[in-house]
Parts: structure tokens; C-alpha cells; sequence
């Protein structure tokens, strides 16, 4: 099998029939390859992430209190609990952090 399939070769397994009293050699190959990004790890419930929600939205504001969020002014952001964000149905409104890159430059 290494000699016919090298490198594209990733197992051979056996299957077996026992009604039929038979064995059959499978191979899997590789027949394509590309680059690919795995996704990102799922956010964990505890973890606190920022939301962001206009300054007209009085109720959500109100709900997001509620659920122990807190104003970040800073980052202009309201910060709380995955979990909360997930029952309140704001994922969509999750913001990255920033990051600042410093050169010595």
C-alpha cells in the first residue's frame, strides 16, 4: 500500500463479514490538501466580554444591568458574563478587545 499511495496514504484497516466469512482491506488516502484556521475555542460561560448596545437602548441597558453588567467607559463597552449575553441574545453584539501593538520604533 506505501508504495502505491506514499504519501497520500493515512491508514489501512481491515473490515470484517462474518456472515459472508469475508475480509476487506480499506485505505484512506489523502486527495486534496488546503490551509485552514481552526475557530476559535467557544467562549466559556464565566467569561466576561464587552457588549456593546447604543445609548438610546434604555431597556436593553436596563437588562444588561440587570444581569451584573458594568459600564466600561474606556473601551465604551458594557462588560458581562458570556452566559448573560447568550440568554439575553446578544452575541452578535460582542466586541473584540482592542489590542495596542508598541514598537520600539
Amino acid at each position: 500500500m506505501l508504495e502505491t499511495y506514499a504519501d497520500r496514504l493515512v491508514c489501512v484497516r481491515y473490515r470484517y463479514d462474518e456472515q459472508r466469512k469475508k475480509r476487506f482491506k480499506t485505505v484512506e488516502l489523502i486527495i486534496a490538501e488546503v490551509d485552514w484556521s481552526p475557530p476559535p475555542p467557544p467562549i466559556q460561560a464565566e467569561t466576561i466580554v464587552g457588549v456593546r448596545v447604543g445609548l438610546k437602548e434604555r431597556e436593553m441597558q436596563r437588562q444588561v444591568k440587570r444581569a451584573g453588567g458594568k459600564w466600561n467607559p474606556e473601551r465604551r463597552v458594557w462588560e458581562l458574563c458570556y452566559k448573560y449575553v447568550k440568554a439575553l441574545g446578544l452575541e452578535k453584539r460582542i466586541v473584540e478587545p482592542k489590542v495596542t501593538i508598541y514598537s520600539d520604533s
